[in-house]
Protein backbone atom coordinates (compact mmCIF):
# COMPACT_ATOMS: atom_id res chain seq x y z
CA UNK A 1 0.00 0.00 0.00
CA UNK A 2 1.62 3.72 -0.63
CA UNK A 3 0.15 5.31 2.69
CA UNK A 4 -1.47 4.48 5.71
CA UNK A 5 -4.50 3.13 6.61
CA UNK A 6 -4.91 5.41 9.41
CA UNK A 7 -8.19 7.86 8.84
CA UNK A 8 -6.70 11.83 8.91
CA UNK A 9 -5.73 13.09 12.26
CA UNK A 10 -8.43 15.23 13.46
CA UNK A 11 -8.50 18.74 13.15
CA UNK A 12 -7.92 21.61 16.24
CA UNK A 13 -12.11 21.03 16.75
CA UNK A 14 -13.53 17.91 16.33
CA UNK A 15 -17.02 18.21 16.03
CA UNK A 16 -19.07 15.36 17.52
CA UNK A 17 -20.95 13.51 14.54
CA UNK A 18 -24.59 14.73 14.65
CA UNK A 19 -27.61 12.29 15.56
CA UNK A 20 -30.88 12.95 14.34
CA UNK A 21 -33.76 13.55 17.48
CA UNK A 22 -37.21 14.26 17.33
CA UNK A 23 -37.57 17.83 16.84
CA UNK A 24 -39.19 18.92 20.23
CA UNK A 25 -35.48 18.16 21.06
CA UNK A 26 -33.86 20.77 19.29
CA UNK A 27 -36.12 23.67 20.48
CA UNK A 28 -35.41 25.76 23.04
CA UNK A 29 -38.26 26.88 26.21
CA UNK A 30 -39.15 30.14 24.18
CA UNK A 31 -40.18 28.54 20.97
CA UNK A 32 -43.86 26.78 19.71
CA UNK A 33 -45.07 24.92 17.30
CA UNK A 34 -45.82 28.23 15.41
CA UNK A 35 -43.60 30.50 17.03
CA UNK A 36 -40.07 32.27 16.80
CA UNK A 37 -38.08 31.87 19.56
CA UNK A 38 -34.77 32.89 20.59
CA UNK A 39 -33.11 29.53 19.80
CA UNK A 40 -35.39 28.70 17.29
CA UNK A 41 -34.09 28.64 13.37
CA UNK A 42 -36.45 28.53 10.06
CA UNK A 43 -37.15 25.07 9.55
CA UNK A 44 -38.14 24.68 13.22
CA UNK A 45 -40.23 27.33 12.81
CA UNK A 46 -42.55 25.87 10.03
CA UNK A 47 -45.85 24.60 9.94
CA UNK A 48 -46.08 21.04 11.68
CA UNK A 49 -49.62 19.14 12.39
CA UNK A 50 -51.74 20.50 14.66
CA UNK A 51 -51.72 19.72 18.70
CA UNK A 52 -47.61 19.37 17.76
CA UNK A 53 -47.72 15.47 17.76
CA UNK A 54 -44.88 14.82 15.05
CA UNK A 55 -42.21 17.24 13.77
CA UNK A 56 -41.29 18.49 10.14
CA UNK A 57 -37.88 18.04 8.73
CA UNK A 58 -34.60 17.79 10.44
CA UNK A 59 -32.81 21.03 10.85
CA UNK A 60 -31.56 22.57 7.78
CA UNK A 61 -27.19 22.84 7.56
CA UNK A 62 -27.18 19.32 9.90
CA UNK A 63 -26.46 16.12 7.96
CA UNK A 64 -25.46 12.76 9.53
CA UNK A 65 -21.89 11.47 9.84
CA UNK A 66 -19.89 9.81 6.91
CA UNK A 67 -19.65 5.89 8.11
CA UNK A 68 -15.74 5.81 8.56
CA UNK A 69 -16.15 1.82 7.43
CA UNK A 70 -17.07 3.65 4.17
CA UNK A 71 -14.23 5.83 4.27
CA UNK A 72 -11.75 2.82 4.24
CA UNK A 73 -13.51 0.48 1.91
CA UNK A 74 -12.84 3.00 -0.97
CA UNK A 75 -9.65 3.42 -0.04
CA UNK A 76 -8.81 -0.09 -0.03
CA UNK A 77 -10.90 -1.36 -2.87
CA UNK A 78 -7.92 -2.05 -4.87
CA UNK A 79 -6.82 -4.67 -2.61
CA UNK A 80 -10.28 -5.69 -0.86
CA UNK A 81 -11.97 -6.82 -4.57
CA UNK A 82 -9.09 -9.21 -5.26
CA UNK A 83 -8.65 -10.91 -1.65
CA UNK A 84 -10.07 -14.44 -1.42
CA UNK A 85 -10.61 -14.36 2.19
CA UNK A 86 -11.09 -11.57 4.63
CA UNK A 87 -8.13 -12.95 6.45
CA UNK A 88 -6.49 -11.34 3.90
CA UNK A 89 -7.55 -7.98 4.67
CA UNK A 90 -7.03 -8.76 8.48
CA UNK A 91 -3.74 -9.10 7.92
CA UNK A 92 -3.10 -5.86 6.06
CA UNK A 93 -5.07 -4.07 8.71
CA UNK A 94 -3.24 -5.41 11.39
CA UNK A 95 0.23 -4.85 9.52
CA UNK A 96 -0.58 -1.03 9.32
CA UNK A 97 -0.78 -1.10 12.98
CA UNK A 98 -4.26 -1.19 13.86
CA UNK A 99 -5.43 -2.15 17.04
CA UNK A 100 -8.21 -3.58 18.35
CA UNK A 101 -9.18 -0.36 20.70
CA UNK A 102 -8.80 2.01 17.79
CA UNK A 103 -10.91 -0.47 15.54
CA UNK A 104 -13.45 -0.35 18.21
CA UNK A 105 -13.85 3.52 18.55
CA UNK A 106 -13.37 4.26 15.51
CA UNK A 107 -15.18 1.66 13.65
CA UNK A 108 -17.84 -0.17 15.92
CA UNK A 109 -16.17 -3.58 15.38
CA UNK A 110 -14.82 -5.75 17.86
CA UNK A 111 -11.33 -6.78 16.59
CA UNK A 112 -9.81 -6.56 12.64
CA UNK A 113 -11.46 -9.63 11.90
CA UNK A 114 -14.69 -8.69 12.28
CA UNK A 115 -14.07 -5.14 10.40
CA UNK A 116 -11.97 -7.13 7.30
CA UNK A 117 -15.26 -9.15 7.38
CA UNK A 118 -17.24 -6.19 6.98
CA UNK A 119 -14.80 -4.87 3.88
CA UNK A 120 -15.00 -8.00 2.14
CA UNK A 121 -19.05 -8.07 2.28
CA UNK A 122 -19.27 -3.98 1.11
CA UNK A 123 -16.19 -4.25 -2.21
CA UNK A 124 -17.84 -6.39 -5.09
CA UNK A 125 -14.92 -8.87 -5.96
CA UNK A 126 -12.71 -8.01 -9.20
CA UNK A 127 -10.29 -10.54 -9.81
CA UNK A 128 -7.80 -9.66 -12.59
CA UNK A 129 -8.71 -11.30 -15.39
CA UNK A 130 -5.79 -14.14 -16.91
CA UNK A 131 -3.24 -12.45 -19.38
CA UNK A 132 -4.36 -13.28 -22.85
CA UNK A 133 -2.14 -15.86 -24.54
CA UNK A 134 -0.53 -15.50 -27.51
CA UNK A 135 -1.55 -15.52 -30.82
CA UNK A 136 -0.81 -18.63 -32.88
CA UNK A 137 1.07 -21.78 -32.26
CA UNK A 138 4.78 -19.78 -33.11
CA UNK A 139 5.19 -18.26 -29.64
CA UNK A 140 7.86 -18.76 -27.07
CA UNK A 141 11.17 -17.82 -28.67
CA UNK A 142 10.82 -21.06 -31.61
CA UNK A 143 13.76 -19.21 -33.90
CA UNK A 144 15.99 -19.25 -30.91
CA UNK A 145 15.51 -23.00 -29.82
CA UNK A 146 15.82 -23.69 -33.36
CA UNK A 147 18.88 -21.86 -33.37
CA UNK A 148 19.99 -23.69 -30.34
CA UNK A 149 18.84 -27.62 -31.93
CA UNK A 150 21.40 -26.38 -34.91
CA UNK A 151 24.15 -25.61 -33.32
CA UNK A 152 24.01 -28.24 -30.84
CA UNK A 153 24.31 -30.47 -34.60
CA UNK A 154 26.42 -28.84 -35.83
CA UNK A 155 29.89 -30.38 -33.90
CA UNK A 156 28.96 -33.79 -35.32
CA UNK A 157 30.37 -32.28 -39.01
CA UNK A 158 33.49 -31.97 -37.10
CA UNK A 159 33.45 -35.87 -37.15
CA UNK A 160 32.88 -36.52 -40.89
CA UNK A 161 36.00 -33.69 -41.46
CA UNK A 162 38.19 -35.65 -38.95
CA UNK A 163 37.52 -39.13 -39.87
CA UNK A 164 40.31 -39.98 -42.35
CA UNK A 165 42.87 -38.12 -39.84
CA UNK A 166 41.18 -40.67 -36.95
CA UNK A 167 41.52 -43.77 -38.66
CA UNK A 168 44.17 -46.74 -37.36
CA UNK A 169 44.34 -49.96 -37.59
CA UNK A 170 41.63 -51.33 -34.80
CA UNK A 171 40.00 -50.24 -32.03
CA UNK A 172 39.60 -51.71 -28.30
CA UNK A 173 35.66 -53.16 -27.39
CA UNK A 174 34.87 -54.02 -30.94
CA UNK A 175 34.80 -50.09 -31.20
CA UNK A 176 36.53 -48.07 -34.04
CA UNK A 177 40.05 -46.98 -33.33
CA UNK A 178 40.19 -43.78 -31.56
CA UNK A 179 36.48 -44.17 -30.39
CA UNK A 180 37.29 -44.51 -26.27
CA UNK A 181 39.56 -41.33 -25.83
CA UNK A 182 36.93 -39.28 -27.79
CA UNK A 183 33.70 -40.87 -25.89
CA UNK A 184 35.57 -40.33 -22.45
CA UNK A 185 36.58 -36.53 -23.32
CA UNK A 186 33.12 -36.46 -24.33
CA UNK A 187 31.52 -37.64 -21.45
CA UNK A 188 33.52 -35.83 -19.31
CA UNK A 189 32.96 -32.67 -20.85
CA UNK A 190 29.20 -32.83 -20.82
CA UNK A 191 28.97 -33.78 -16.77
CA UNK A 192 31.11 -30.89 -16.18
CA UNK A 193 29.70 -28.37 -18.53
CA UNK A 194 26.13 -29.32 -16.98
CA UNK A 195 26.95 -28.49 -13.51
CA UNK A 196 29.14 -25.52 -14.66
CA UNK A 197 26.22 -24.29 -16.56
CA UNK A 198 23.21 -24.30 -13.96
CA UNK A 199 25.66 -22.66 -11.44
CA UNK A 200 26.13 -20.16 -14.18
CA UNK A 201 22.36 -19.89 -14.72
CA UNK A 202 21.65 -19.60 -10.60
CA UNK A 203 23.91 -16.34 -11.27
CA UNK A 204 21.57 -14.95 -13.79
CA UNK A 205 18.55 -16.20 -12.04
CA UNK A 206 19.67 -13.80 -9.02
CA UNK A 207 20.33 -11.07 -11.51
CA UNK A 208 24.46 -11.05 -10.86
CA UNK A 209 25.74 -11.10 -14.97
CA UNK A 210 29.10 -10.80 -13.95
CA UNK A 211 29.18 -12.87 -10.96
CA UNK A 212 27.70 -15.79 -13.66
CA UNK A 213 30.63 -14.75 -16.27
CA UNK A 214 33.27 -15.36 -13.25
CA UNK A 215 31.85 -18.72 -12.69
CA UNK A 216 32.40 -19.34 -16.42
CA UNK A 217 35.94 -17.90 -16.44
CA UNK A 218 36.62 -20.36 -13.82
CA UNK A 219 34.75 -23.20 -14.27
CA UNK A 220 34.98 -23.89 -18.23
CA UNK A 221 38.69 -23.89 -18.56
CA UNK A 222 38.72 -26.10 -15.79
CA UNK A 223 36.43 -28.85 -17.54
CA UNK A 224 38.79 -28.21 -20.68
CA UNK A 225 41.59 -29.31 -18.93
CA UNK A 226 39.90 -32.33 -17.02
CA UNK A 227 38.43 -33.42 -20.29
CA UNK A 228 41.85 -32.88 -22.20
CA UNK A 229 43.19 -35.30 -19.71
CA UNK A 230 40.81 -37.48 -19.07
CA UNK A 231 40.97 -37.78 -23.69
CA UNK A 232 44.69 -38.77 -23.16
CA UNK A 233 44.84 -40.74 -19.96
CA UNK A 234 42.48 -43.36 -21.75
CA UNK A 235 43.75 -43.09 -25.28
CA UNK A 236 46.25 -46.56 -26.07
CA UNK A 237 49.29 -46.39 -28.28
CA UNK A 238 48.85 -45.80 -31.69
CA UNK A 239 45.78 -43.62 -30.95
CA UNK A 240 47.23 -40.11 -30.12
CA UNK A 241 45.65 -38.41 -32.86
CA UNK A 242 42.11 -39.30 -31.68
CA UNK A 243 43.22 -37.95 -28.31
CA UNK A 244 44.62 -34.60 -29.57
CA UNK A 245 41.05 -34.20 -31.22
CA UNK A 246 39.19 -34.98 -28.02
CA UNK A 247 40.83 -32.63 -26.33
CA UNK A 248 40.20 -29.81 -29.16
CA UNK A 249 36.30 -31.18 -28.77
CA UNK A 250 36.99 -30.49 -24.75
CA UNK A 251 37.79 -26.88 -25.55
CA UNK A 252 35.13 -26.78 -27.73
CA UNK A 253 32.72 -27.73 -25.28
CA UNK A 254 33.93 -25.44 -22.83
CA UNK A 255 33.72 -22.38 -24.92
CA UNK A 256 30.06 -23.41 -26.39
CA UNK A 257 28.67 -23.69 -22.58
CA UNK A 258 29.67 -20.04 -22.00
CA UNK A 259 27.84 -18.73 -25.69
CA UNK A 260 24.86 -20.91 -24.57
CA UNK A 261 25.08 -19.71 -21.44
CA UNK A 262 25.36 -16.62 -21.75
CA UNK A 263 22.57 -15.95 -24.83
CA UNK A 264 25.35 -15.82 -27.41
CA UNK A 265 23.54 -18.47 -30.22
CA UNK A 266 24.29 -16.41 -33.13
CA UNK A 267 27.94 -16.04 -32.18
CA UNK A 268 28.32 -19.76 -31.73
CA UNK A 269 26.78 -20.19 -35.13
CA UNK A 270 29.30 -17.77 -36.99
CA UNK A 271 32.20 -20.33 -35.08
CA UNK A 272 30.65 -23.34 -36.62
CA UNK A 273 30.05 -22.10 -40.13
CA UNK A 274 33.60 -23.15 -41.05
CA UNK A 275 32.19 -26.86 -40.09
CA UNK A 276 30.35 -26.63 -43.58
CA UNK A 277 32.66 -27.63 -45.26
CA UNK A 278 31.95 -31.50 -44.32
CA UNK A 279 29.23 -31.21 -46.47
CA UNK A 280 31.20 -31.73 -49.97
CA UNK A 281 33.31 -34.03 -47.60
CA UNK A 282 30.08 -36.79 -48.11
CA UNK A 283 31.07 -37.15 -51.69
CA UNK A 284 34.52 -36.40 -52.43
CA UNK A 285 37.55 -36.96 -50.57
CA UNK A 286 38.95 -33.76 -49.14
CA UNK A 287 42.37 -32.93 -48.53
CA UNK A 288 44.04 -33.24 -45.14
CA UNK A 289 44.95 -29.70 -44.66
CA UNK A 290 42.34 -28.50 -45.86
CA UNK A 291 39.91 -30.47 -42.71
CA UNK A 292 42.28 -29.50 -40.17
CA UNK A 293 42.06 -26.17 -41.37
CA UNK A 294 38.76 -26.18 -41.00
CA UNK A 295 38.66 -28.00 -37.90
CA UNK A 296 41.15 -24.91 -36.01
CA UNK A 297 39.43 -21.86 -37.68
CA UNK A 298 35.90 -22.93 -36.15
CA UNK A 299 37.56 -24.31 -33.04
CA UNK A 300 39.45 -20.83 -32.50
CA UNK A 301 36.75 -19.05 -33.73
CA UNK A 302 34.76 -20.59 -30.85
CA UNK A 303 37.13 -19.88 -28.40
CA UNK A 304 37.47 -16.32 -29.40
CA UNK A 305 34.09 -15.26 -28.63
CA UNK A 306 33.90 -16.64 -25.42
CA UNK A 307 36.59 -14.95 -24.68
CA UNK A 308 34.95 -11.48 -25.70
CA UNK A 309 31.92 -12.33 -23.52
CA UNK A 310 33.53 -13.43 -20.88
CA UNK A 311 34.82 -10.22 -20.21
CA UNK A 312 32.69 -8.73 -17.67
CA UNK A 313 33.42 -12.04 -15.23
CA UNK A 314 37.01 -10.27 -14.83
CA UNK A 315 36.11 -7.02 -13.51
CA UNK A 316 37.22 -6.41 -10.01
CA UNK A 317 34.19 -7.29 -7.33
CA UNK A 318 32.77 -9.43 -10.25
CA UNK A 319 32.27 -12.56 -7.86
CA UNK A 320 29.35 -10.82 -5.98
CA UNK A 321 28.10 -12.61 -3.50
CA UNK A 322 28.83 -15.81 -1.36
CA UNK A 323 26.89 -17.60 -4.51
CA UNK A 324 24.67 -20.56 -4.68
CA UNK A 325 26.22 -23.97 -3.03
CA UNK A 326 28.30 -26.06 -5.40
CA UNK A 327 26.51 -29.04 -4.30
CA UNK A 328 23.38 -27.91 -6.06
CA UNK A 329 24.74 -28.39 -9.15
CA UNK A 330 26.30 -32.33 -8.69
CA UNK A 331 22.36 -33.67 -9.91
CA UNK A 332 22.81 -31.65 -13.08
CA UNK A 333 26.13 -32.91 -14.06
CA UNK A 334 25.14 -36.35 -13.21
CA UNK A 335 21.50 -36.20 -15.06
CA UNK A 336 24.25 -34.98 -17.84
CA UNK A 337 26.19 -37.98 -17.79
CA UNK A 338 22.91 -40.20 -17.65
CA UNK A 339 21.61 -38.52 -20.65
CA UNK A 340 24.80 -38.03 -22.74
CA UNK A 341 25.70 -42.17 -22.16
CA UNK A 342 21.34 -42.95 -23.36
CA UNK A 343 22.70 -41.09 -26.33
CA UNK A 344 25.90 -42.53 -27.45
CA UNK A 345 24.01 -45.98 -26.52
CA UNK A 346 21.87 -44.76 -29.40
CA UNK A 347 24.62 -44.52 -31.78
CA UNK A 348 27.05 -46.98 -30.90
CA UNK A 349 27.43 -50.50 -29.46
CA UNK A 350 24.69 -53.36 -30.01
CA UNK A 351 21.78 -51.44 -29.05
CA UNK A 352 18.52 -51.68 -31.47
CA UNK A 353 19.25 -48.38 -32.58
CA UNK A 354 22.33 -47.37 -33.81
CA UNK A 355 24.57 -45.25 -36.51
CA UNK A 356 24.99 -41.53 -37.00
CA UNK A 357 21.43 -40.83 -37.65
CA UNK A 358 20.39 -41.38 -35.08
CA UNK A 359 22.48 -39.88 -32.66
CA UNK A 360 21.66 -36.73 -35.21
CA UNK A 361 18.51 -36.77 -34.79
CA UNK A 362 18.48 -37.00 -31.39
CA UNK A 363 20.73 -33.97 -31.29
CA UNK A 364 18.35 -32.12 -33.33
CA UNK A 365 15.56 -32.31 -31.85
CA UNK A 366 17.07 -30.49 -28.82
CA UNK A 367 15.78 -27.57 -30.25
CA UNK A 368 12.33 -28.33 -30.49
CA UNK A 369 12.48 -30.31 -27.31
CA UNK A 370 13.22 -26.96 -25.53
CA UNK A 371 10.50 -25.19 -27.07
CA UNK A 372 8.16 -27.33 -26.23
CA UNK A 373 8.96 -27.72 -22.35
CA UNK A 374 8.19 -23.44 -22.65
CA UNK A 375 4.87 -24.07 -24.05
CA UNK A 376 3.90 -27.00 -21.29
CA UNK A 377 5.10 -24.29 -18.70
CA UNK A 378 3.16 -21.30 -20.61
CA UNK A 379 -0.11 -23.81 -21.01
CA UNK A 380 0.18 -25.38 -17.27
CA UNK A 381 0.24 -21.42 -16.03
CA UNK A 382 -2.47 -20.46 -18.16
CA UNK A 383 -4.69 -23.53 -16.95
CA UNK A 384 -3.43 -22.48 -13.22
CA UNK A 385 -5.44 -19.38 -13.78
CA UNK A 386 -8.18 -20.00 -15.69
CA UNK A 387 -9.41 -23.27 -13.95
CA UNK A 388 -11.52 -23.16 -11.03
CA UNK A 389 -11.36 -27.06 -9.48
CA UNK A 390 -7.70 -29.37 -8.70
CA UNK A 391 -9.57 -31.77 -11.17
CA UNK A 392 -10.05 -29.90 -14.02
CA UNK A 393 -6.22 -28.35 -13.32
CA UNK A 394 -5.07 -32.32 -13.03
CA UNK A 395 -7.16 -33.58 -16.62
CA UNK A 396 -5.85 -30.30 -18.39
CA UNK A 397 -2.22 -30.54 -17.43
CA UNK A 398 -1.83 -34.68 -18.05
CA UNK A 399 -3.44 -33.53 -21.95
CA UNK A 400 -1.14 -30.57 -22.06
CA UNK A 401 1.60 -33.10 -21.43
CA UNK A 402 0.61 -36.15 -23.76
CA UNK A 403 0.39 -33.32 -26.82
CA UNK A 404 3.88 -31.42 -25.97
CA UNK A 405 5.53 -34.70 -25.74
CA UNK A 406 3.58 -36.63 -28.46
CA UNK A 407 4.59 -33.43 -30.64
CA UNK A 408 8.54 -34.04 -29.36
CA UNK A 409 8.34 -37.62 -30.58
CA UNK A 410 6.90 -36.72 -33.88
CA UNK A 411 9.40 -34.68 -34.71
CA UNK A 412 11.94 -36.73 -33.72
CA UNK A 413 10.41 -39.56 -36.22
CA UNK A 414 10.52 -36.76 -38.88
CA UNK A 415 14.45 -36.06 -37.71
CA UNK A 416 15.57 -39.39 -37.90
CA UNK A 417 13.96 -40.06 -41.38
CA UNK A 418 15.60 -36.81 -42.84
CA UNK A 419 19.22 -38.17 -41.51
CA UNK A 420 18.92 -41.18 -42.93
CA UNK A 421 18.41 -39.50 -46.25
CA UNK A 422 20.60 -36.98 -46.23
CA UNK A 423 23.61 -39.05 -44.46
CA UNK A 424 24.99 -41.59 -46.91
CA UNK A 425 25.47 -44.99 -45.62
CA UNK A 426 22.86 -44.69 -42.98
CA UNK A 427 20.75 -47.83 -42.90
CA UNK A 428 16.79 -47.07 -42.83
CA UNK A 429 15.50 -47.66 -39.25
CA UNK A 430 13.63 -50.78 -38.65
CA UNK A 431 10.77 -50.74 -37.10
CA UNK A 432 11.96 -51.97 -33.68
CA UNK A 433 14.76 -49.57 -34.01
CA UNK A 434 12.46 -46.43 -34.05
CA UNK A 435 10.47 -47.86 -31.68
CA UNK A 436 13.83 -47.71 -29.43
CA UNK A 437 14.61 -44.58 -30.46
CA UNK A 438 11.30 -42.97 -29.42
CA UNK A 439 11.76 -44.61 -25.60
CA UNK A 440 15.53 -43.12 -25.47
CA UNK A 441 13.39 -39.56 -26.66
CA UNK A 442 10.64 -40.05 -24.44
CA UNK A 443 13.31 -40.57 -21.75
CA UNK A 444 15.37 -37.49 -22.49
CA UNK A 445 12.33 -35.02 -22.83
CA UNK A 446 10.53 -36.20 -19.40
CA UNK A 447 13.84 -35.58 -17.96
CA UNK A 448 14.37 -32.09 -19.17
CA UNK A 449 10.91 -31.55 -17.99
CA UNK A 450 11.55 -33.09 -14.59
CA UNK A 451 14.77 -30.90 -14.72
CA UNK A 452 12.88 -28.05 -15.30
CA UNK A 453 10.69 -28.25 -12.68
CA UNK A 454 13.48 -29.37 -10.11
CA UNK A 455 12.76 -32.63 -9.93
CA UNK A 456 16.77 -33.08 -11.10
CA UNK A 457 17.94 -35.80 -8.63
CA UNK A 458 15.05 -38.25 -9.81
CA UNK A 459 15.42 -37.32 -13.33
CA UNK A 460 19.35 -38.09 -12.90
CA UNK A 461 18.82 -41.62 -10.76
CA UNK A 462 16.53 -42.60 -13.26
CA UNK A 463 18.76 -41.87 -16.32
CA UNK A 464 21.67 -43.26 -14.40
CA UNK A 465 20.02 -46.66 -13.66
CA UNK A 466 18.99 -47.05 -17.46
CA UNK A 467 22.18 -46.35 -18.49
CA UNK A 468 24.30 -48.18 -16.20
CA UNK A 469 21.81 -51.09 -17.52
CA UNK A 470 22.30 -50.84 -20.88
CA UNK A 471 25.92 -50.52 -20.31
CA UNK A 472 26.34 -54.01 -18.24
CA UNK A 473 24.14 -55.71 -20.31
CA UNK A 474 23.33 -54.07 -23.98
CA UNK A 475 20.85 -57.11 -24.72
CA UNK A 476 18.62 -55.27 -21.99
CA UNK A 477 18.83 -51.84 -23.54
CA UNK A 478 15.46 -51.71 -24.47
CA UNK A 479 13.71 -53.05 -21.40
CA UNK A 480 15.87 -50.65 -19.40
CA UNK A 481 15.27 -47.45 -21.34
CA UNK A 482 11.59 -48.69 -21.78
CA UNK A 483 11.35 -48.88 -17.81
CA UNK A 484 12.87 -45.42 -17.23
CA UNK A 485 10.44 -43.99 -19.61
CA UNK A 486 7.30 -45.69 -17.44
CA UNK A 487 8.58 -44.80 -14.83
CA UNK A 488 9.26 -40.65 -15.08
CA UNK A 489 6.14 -40.51 -16.86
CA UNK A 490 4.78 -41.80 -13.65
CA UNK A 491 6.81 -39.30 -12.06
CA UNK A 492 6.04 -36.32 -13.89
CA UNK A 493 2.42 -37.21 -13.71
CA UNK A 494 2.30 -37.66 -10.13
CA UNK A 495 4.44 -34.16 -9.35
CA UNK A 496 3.11 -31.76 -12.51
CA UNK A 497 -0.65 -32.10 -11.91
CA UNK A 498 -0.21 -30.56 -8.56
CA UNK A 499 -0.66 -26.94 -8.38
CA UNK A 500 1.75 -26.16 -6.76
CA UNK A 501 4.42 -27.27 -9.10
CA UNK A 502 3.16 -24.20 -11.43
CA UNK A 503 3.98 -21.38 -8.72
CA UNK A 504 6.67 -19.26 -10.03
Amino acid sequence: MSGSLWLRPPTTVTPLPSIPRPRGENRTPGSTAGGTGPGSTASETGPGPTGGGETGPGPVGVELAADPLDELAARLEGFVAVAVHPDEIAALLESDGMTDDHIRLTYGRADSFALAEDLYARVERHHPAPEAPPTGPWHGALAGCLLRGLVFALPGLAYVLAAPLLAGEHGRFGLPAGTVPLLAGAVTGWVWNQAIAHRAYTWLGLGDRPAAARALLTGAPAGALIGSAVALATAAPGETPAALFAAGQSLYLAAATVLLVLGRERALLCALLPLAGAIPAFRWDLPDLLRAGLLLTSLTAAVAFAALVLRPGVRRGAAGRGGPPRAASLPYGLFGLGSGLLVLHAGIGDTLVSGAGAVVALTLSMGPAEWLLHRFRGESLTRLRTLTTAREFRRAVTGTLVLCLGGYLTVLVALTLAATLAWPGVPWPTLPRLVTLLVIGTVLWLGLLLQAFGAVLSAAAVCLLAAAAQTAVPAAGPVATGGAAALLAVLACVLLVRPTAHRA
